[in-house]
C-alpha cells in the first residue's frame, strides 16, 4: 500500500517477548505511583526533567494543536513565590470555599493548607493549556479538544516520571492564575497543573489508600453481555 501524500509509514513499536508481559510489566510500574508530599533535597538533572517533559509531549491531541506549555521551575526564589501564593489561595478554600463534605473526604489524606513541598521539590512542572495555535504555520488559531488533550499529555508525564524512579504530586490550587503572573506566561495560557517532582525522602510515608479493582473499573460490552 503507498502512503498518501502527506502520511509516512506509521513506525509501529513492538515490545520484546509476550504484549502481556510487556503491558504487565508497565502496570507493575505505575501501580507503585503516589502522591508524594515529602521531597529529598537530592538534585534531579535537568535532562531527566527535559525527558519526561518530551515524553508527555508526544500525546495525543485535537488536530494535531498540541495545546500544551510545560514550565519546568527550580529556581528557589520563584519556587517560594509560587510556594507563598499557592498556600494563599488554599488558605481561602480550606476555610471558605471548600465544602463540608469535600473537607471531610481530604482529612484521611492529611491534607491542609501549608505547601512547604513546593520549595522542597527540586522541580515544579507548571502545566498550562494553550487557547489559541501560536504557530507560525498554523491553518487557524483554534485549538480543540483542549482539557482532554493536556490531560492526557499530564497523565504520560506522570507515568515517564515515575517510571524514572521520580515522586510528583498532582496539585491543584483554585484558582491558579498567580501562575500566569509569576511566570510571565501569555494571556492565552491558562493553568491547568502544577505538579512537584523530585526523588522521595528516605522512608517517605504516605497515606493507606487502595485502588479499585478491575471490575469495579471495567465493563465490556453491556451489562450481562460477558455471559453470551
Amino acid at each position: 500500500m503507498q502512503p498518501q501524500q502527506g502520511f509516512i509509514p506509521y513506525d509501529h513499536w513492538t515490545p520484546q517477548g509476550d504484549p502481556l508481559v510487556a503491558a504487565q510489566r508497565f502496570k507493575k510500574c505505575v501501580a507503585r505511583r503516589r502522591s508524594v508530599r515529602h521531597f529529598s533535597d537530592r538534585p534531579v538533572p535537568r535532562a531527566l526533567i527535559e525527558t519526561i517533559i518530551a515524553a508527555a509531549g508526544t500525546a495525543p491531541s485535537g488536530a494535531n494543536k498540541q495545546p500544551w506549555r510545560f514550565v519546568a521551575v527550580d529556581d528557589p526564589a520563584i519556587k517560594r513565590e509560587i510556594r507563598i501564593a499557592a498556600e494563599a489561595e488554599e488558605q481561602r478554600f480550606y476555610n471558605d470555599r471548600a465544602p463540608a463534605d469535600y473537607l471531610s473526604d481530604l482529612r484521611p489524606l492529611g491534607t491542609d493548607a501549608d505547601k512547604p513541598l513546593l520549595e522542597a521539590a527540586p522541580w515544579l512542572i507548571a502545566v498550562f493549556k494553550i487557547m489559541r495555535d501560536e504557530a507560525d504555520n498554523n491553518l487557524s488559531e483554534r485549538t480543540y479538544y483542549v482539557g482532554e488533550s493536556v490531560g492526557i499529555a499530564c497523565g504520560l508525564l506522570l507515568a515517564a516520571a515515575q517510571h524514572a524512579g521520580l515522586a510528583t504530586l498532582t496539585h491543584t490550587p483554585s484558582p491558579m492564575k498567580f501562575l500566569c503572573q509569576i511566570l510571565k506566561r501569555p494571556d492565552y495560557e491558562r493553568p491547568f497543573l502544577l505538579i512537584p517532582v523530585g526523588w522521595p525522602i528516605d522512608g517517605c510515608l504516605v497515606p493507606d489508600i487502595s485502588r479499585k479493582p478491575l471490575d469495579e473499573i471495567m465493563v465490556c460490552n453491556r451489562p450481562g453481555d460477558d455471559a453470551k
